[in-house]
């Protein structure tokens, strides 16, 4: 068996093990239906623990790759050529997102005190007009959270700093273009309906199924431009398996579409890893990733960002540019610290922790 442990790699065991059997189900040693090896043989022959097997094939089964078959094993879910395989466990429905939804608020002490500390050691320097594209120490600390805790390796110039989704939302529109037709799914947030129609493009709505959008719709649309939210989508709960990503990547491959991956409170998922993204995943260059900090930190910030392909910044540079940033100085600079410092990751695990316990209490009901 090929699978080892490299010391050298800074990431846990089961993660690594985790990525090297996702790996080979994707590329199709381990097809459809077939059954993974058992945590003992894959123990025994790698040299590590069972229980490090098992938490990588939790991995598995909560990113959609593999089902666990009581008393016969792990078997393969994914399959590469269609989006139709379905991780019951994954979906959320409508009831369980607000229940879910912990209420537990950002620390506030521990935003006065960054906030304090910000103005004692910047001084007047808050006061400066922010570079168009948004202050150069929040987009550094964006880039090494995302590299930390979303598998997003990216340039600081491929990140933009906007006040909010639906400002980026409309960004997007000007970057790519009204000529373009632009799908996104149906049930979805209103408001990615709202700015679209606003900027007066023509989209469609694509149905969601039990995984994702509906294959059919999918590839019989005539978009070019695919918005989705991939993590819990609003307002149905449902969470885009692994098959799912992966033919939402296919889509994109052609055509010179674009996704748009929009990762809002992907953050707090209950997976003991941070969920895959397509921007990540993407050989092509073609998705844009956005994201904001509504949900972790406050909606009263009104900040978002938003990661492009390299191929876009020159374009984005050129086209838009000019727009100066819409987030201030100060806050900006309170962002980049609650980032640096760790109050911002903290925070994230304190919920996701009581989550976790909150659905355990739940099962033992």
């Amino acid at each position: 068996m090929k699978y080892n442990i490299q010391e050298t790699d800074h990431a846990p065991a089961y993660i690594q093990l985790y990525r090297q059997v996702r790996d080979d189900i994707v590329a199709g040693v381990y097809p459809y239906n077939t059954k993974l090896p058992s945590k003992r043989v894959i123990a025994d022959e790698v040299g590590i623990s069972t229980i490090t097997v098992e938490h990588a094939y939790a991995l598995l089964c909560d990113e959609g790759y593999v089902e666990s078959k009581e008393r016969s094993g792990f078997f393969v879910i994914f399959r590469a050529d269609d989006g139709f395989a379905v991780p019951t466990s994954r979906r959320i429905s409508h009831t369980e997102r607000v229940h879910n939804d912990t209420g537990i608020d950002f620390p506030f002490s521990a935003l006065t005190k960054t906030m304090r500390s910000v103005m004692t050691n910047l001084g007047e320097s808050i006061l400066d007009r922010s570079p168009n594209e948004g202050c150069t120490e929040l987009r550094q600390a964006i880039r090494q959270h995302l590299a930390r805790n979303r598998g997003i390796v990216c340039d600081t110039e491929q990140i933009f700093i906007g006040s909010g989704s639906e400002y980026l939302y409309t960004l997007i529109v000007e970057l790519l273009g009204r000529n373009r037709i632009y799908a996104i799914e149906s049930p979805s947030y209103k408001k990615i309906e709202q700015v679209y129609r606003a900027a007066d493009v023509k989209y469609e709505s694509l149905p969601l199924g039990q995984d994702g959008i509906e294959s059919q719709a999918l590839w019989e649309s005539s978009a070019d431009i695919l918005h989705i939210t991939p993590y819990r989508s609003f307002p149905s709960g449902i969470t885009a398996s692994a098959s799912k990503r992966h033919e939402y990547l296919r889509w994109a491959s052609t055509n010179s579409r674009y996704i748009v991956e929009d990762d809002f409170e992907s953050e707090f998922s209950i997976s003991k890893k941070p969920e895959e993204t397509l921007f990540g995943g993407s050989p092509n260059g073609n998705v844009i990733y956005m994201n904001t900090f509504s949900k972790t930190i406050s909606p009263a910030l009104r900040v978002g960002y938003m990661v492009l392909p390299k191929g876009l910044v020159p374009i984005f540079k050129e086209k838009l540019g000019f727009y100066s940033c819409t987030v201030p100085t100060y806050i900006q600079y309170v962002l980049a610290e609650l980032l640096s410092n760790g109050d911002f990751e903290r925070h994230i695990n304190r919920v996701r922790r009581h989550k976790r316990k909150e659905m355990q209490k739940d099962q033992q009901i």
